[in-house]
């Protein structure tokens, strides 16, 4: 089987993205499923695109995408994206939209197609914290989460897909009084856990043929 894993660049300032940083830190060998990693920019839109582009080509069975999630104390397995971008900064090619549908026609909210519930039992059981959270933000993780959904809600396949959030590497922390954190280790061990449980929930599925329809929309100038 084959998994899609996508994490964003560094945002907001930051030096690192924690999510990034586990990515490429974690040892994919052992694991029973070909991973593809993916650096996805931190842009509206765009982020969509490069990810819908790589399943295309990939056709993996499940795509997970990472983002950061500063003050989190651990991994948490997104259950719900909802249809709206409603920016707090702007991203890195410095759009802030504000209160916009991501889909204009597009349904409310879209549910995870991964099993969170066991990802996180399967990260709380190698050591390290891990909770299922009920927002994703509405900011590009939460954007991307959804146009992923969207991607797979209109094709006809049996690829699952969904997001999880990791918190601040401990030394994003270092200059953040009382701000939660998890070393670059203990976040592998976990990203390691979730795609575990990931591989064995898909070992039930059947595959499909994987076949895209659209989703774009032109930046407003």
């Amino acid at each position: 089987m084959k998994i899609l894993l996508t994490a964003f660049e560094p945002f907001g300032g930051e030096a690192k993205n924690s999510a990034l940083e586990a990515m490429r830190a974690c040892d994919m060998s052992g694991l029973s499923a070909e991973v593809r990693q993916l650096e996805v920019p931190t842009v509206f839109y765009e982020s969509i695109k490069v990810v819908k582009e790589a399943m295309q080509a990939f056709r993996p069975d499940a795509v997970l995408c990472l983002g950061q999630a500063g003050g989190r104390s651990g991994l948490t397995p997104e259950r719900v994206a909802i249809n709206i971008n409603d920016a707090y900064i702007p991203d890195n090619a410095g759009w802030q939209p504000l209160n916009e549908s991501i889909v204009a026609d597009g349904p409310a909210a879209y549910f995870s197609s991964l099993p969170i519930k066991t990802m996180v039992a399967s990260i709380q059981k190698a050591g390290v914290p891990a909770s299922v959270s009920n927002t994703a933000g509405t900011f590009v993780c939460n954007h991307l989460m959804y146009g992923v959904l969207h991607i797979l809600a209109l094709s006809c396949n049996t690829c699952i897909g969904g997001f999880m959030h990791l918190p601040y590497l401990t030394e994003q922390a270092t200059d953040r009084p009382n701000m939660a954190s998890l070393s670059l280790e203990d976040q592998v061990r976990g990203l390691r856990a979730a795609l575990s449980a990931i591989i064995d929930h898909c070992k039930t599925r059947l595959p499909t043929p994987l076949v895209f329809n659209s989703l774009e929309r032109e930046k407003p100038s």
